[in-house]
């Protein structure tokens, strides 16, 4: 059984603050997150090394922009984002 199973998909979007290289400004940033939500039930068609990978399977955000603008009017340059950790549990 495929671990996609196992998580209910969203999308959401959380602020950071994030600094500009070129600039050198701090900046709040949108930045979009994937959530994937454990069920509250293994699906049917399960087996036991399927129920193992549940039992251990827990919620976690995954980071899907690496890139962000520069919220400076004079600056605008995009930039990657780094400092913030591409994964997250819940």
């Amino acid at each position: 059984m495929d671990e996609k199973a196992f998580y209910t998909e969203s999308q959401a979007t959380k602020p950071a603050q994030l600094n500009c290289p070129y600039c050198r400004q701090v900046s709040a940033c949108q930045l979009k997150w994937l959530v994937r939500t454990k069920k509250d039930r293994i699906p049917g068609g399960a087996d036991e090394r399927d129920r193992a990978r549940f039992a251990k399977a827990a919620s976690y955000m995954v980071l899907l922009d690496d890139k962000a603008s520069c919220g400076n009017m004079r600056c605008r340059k995009t930039f990657d984002v780094s400092g913030i950790k591409t994964m997250a549990f819940i």
